[in-house]
């Protein structure tokens, strides 16, 4: 079956020639940046990387079953850190705990950087891992998820949302709240 045929059969599905079913979403905060995506596949794995490296994105974090082999990524300098955990389940605290220490060991002052995230539809784990960095961080839980839903329709499940709400920061990446620029500004006070 052809892509043209899959699509006058069934017009409301995605273009199968082309990866994402949606688009994917830089999240920036300060120092940060991620780039959430859908899961991609073997046949999709050029424009993945290509989207990767417009994105200057070191690593991928994959928090889903593989459906690709990794070396692909790693021969263009991207590191994959496989991280699965339940669909539409918040993170278990050893993945959070992998999670905080590869931000901050990626997010270094002296370097330009994006973590790629991806679920099967970057929607669910993805997104909450993202809102879970930018809590540690300092951004308030609301805002944290407006930001994510703005960049991601439908992201995040009631349980998801739960636990966020009732996640305590530990401040753990306050550092990366402020851009490297931030820093040579000037400041004032008023006494």
């Amino acid at each position: 079956m052809t892509a043209e045929t899959l699509t006058m059969q069934a017009p409301h599905l995605p273009n199968p020639n082309y990866f994402f079913l949606t688009n994917p979403s830089e999240i920036k905060f300060g120092k940060m940046k991620f780039l959430i995506t859908d899961q991609p596949h073997e046949t999709t794995l050029e424009t993945f990387i290509k989207e990767l490296e417009r994105h200057n994105a070191k690593a991928v974090v994959r928090v889903c079953e593989p459906t690709y082999h990794k070396d692909v990524l790693k021969s263009h300098g991207i590191d994959v850190k496989d991280w699965e955990f339940h669909d539409g389940q918040p993170p278990p605290q050893e993945v959070i705990n992998k999670w905080l220490n590869f931000v901050k060991e990626v997010f270094k002052p002296e370097t330009e950087s994006c973590i790629a995230v991806h679920c099967v539809a970057g929607l669910g784990r993805a997104p909450v891992l993202v809102a879970v960095a930018l809590l540690e961080a300092g951004m308030q839980c609301e805002d944290a998820i407006a930001l994510i839903r703005s960049q991601r329709r439908g992201a995040l499940n009631d349980k998801q949302l739960e636990f966020i709400r009732n996640y305590r920061p530990s401040g753990q990446l306050r550092k990366l709240r402020y851009d490297v620029e931030s820093k040579h500004r000037k400041s004032c006070a008023i006494m």
